[in-house]
């Protein structure tokens, strides 16, 4: 069964899905519907065809609109409704960024220095947090954290509210440092950012279903890629807490440039890499 619908990275939005295993043509949930995903480009096409059977739950209406919203190429999250970051499912809506399972890596890191820090109760803000996941993850693997959530864009802010309701999170709107409240300055132990960092030139290579479903604003990190992330770490000792710590989604090729921003904003920097996931968290301490 399909537990989950992830894609690994904005430039490679495929399903990660459980590998499909060797059939004849036509074998799968529906053979007709497996057929129709394949030719329309769908790499996981089995898991894909079973998971719109389980959620369409028996309605033919259902499962047709669903599949043709597929075939057009629609991501397959916004056709299901959700995604899964991490173990944790949350819902996802056209007009904001898809989670990607690639973010796991900045969850691992975020959760891992929290638990260093000790007792619960550290203020952690998932900033560009979109529909919400890095911060639903964290606050999943750490109950107790005091969760801010911000993002410029209104309709990533409402689906987040909805999504991080149950941790008790406060949702702020407007851009990168600009949302927070005055009474959150010096006092933030962890920012984990999953900012734009595609550069502007790359856009257009970008699969369909990131270049024409997704918002660009989401994805476009400017001409070199770097442009949020130099934002992010020139105003992260404002808000940090001392012995606090800013993390930031990079890629992998990219990882050492954005390091080298991070030090001449004066954090101590690291980088950890996963190459399973092909991508790298940038790590600046305060």
């Amino acid at each position: 069964m399909v537990t989950g619908v992830r894609f690994p990275s904005p430039a490679l939005p495929v399903p990660l899905l459980p590998e499909p295993t060797p059939e004849a043509p036509g074998s799968g949930p529906d053979g007709e519907l497996v057929a129709r995903l394949r030719t329309a480009g769908c790499v996981f096409a089995e898991e894909e065809a079973a998971l719109l059977m389980e959620e369409s739950r028996g309605d033919e209406r259902s499962l047709a609109a669903m599949v043709r919203r597929r075939e057009s190429g629609e991501p397959i999250e916004y056709v299901v409704g959700w995604a899964e970051i991490a173990g944790v499912r949350l819902a996802v809506e056209p007009g904001v960024f898809v989670p990607r399972n690639r973010s796991e890596l900045l969850v691992e890191e975020a959760v891992a220095t929290l638990r260093d820090r000790g007792p619960a109760g550290s203020l952690v803000l998932d900033l560009c947090c979109g529909a919400g996941a890095v911060g639903a993850a964290i606050a999943t693997a750490m109950p107790g954290i005091e969760l801010h959530a911000s993002d410029i864009d209104t309709s990533a802010v409402e689906l987040s509210a909805r999504n991080l309701t149950r941790f008790g999170a406060a949702v702020h709107q407007g851009d990168l440092y600009d949302a927070l409240p005055q009474e959150l300055r010096g006092r933030i132990d962890l920012i984990a950012a999953n900012s734009p960092y595609v550069p502007t030139r790359e856009l257009g290579l970008m699969p369909r279903e990131a270049r024409l479903y997704e918002p660009p604003w989401a994805l476009d990190g400017g001409p070199d890629g770097m442009d949020p992330l130099r934002r992010i770490v020139a105003g992260a000792p404002d808000w940090l807490a001392p012995g606090g710590a800013v993390m930031i989604e990079a890629a992998s090729t990219t990882a050492n440039t954005a390091a080298a921003i991070a030090a001449d904003a004066g954090l101590d920097v690291r980088v950890a890499r996963s190459d399973a996931l092909e991508v790298a968290v940038v790590v600046g301490s305060w």
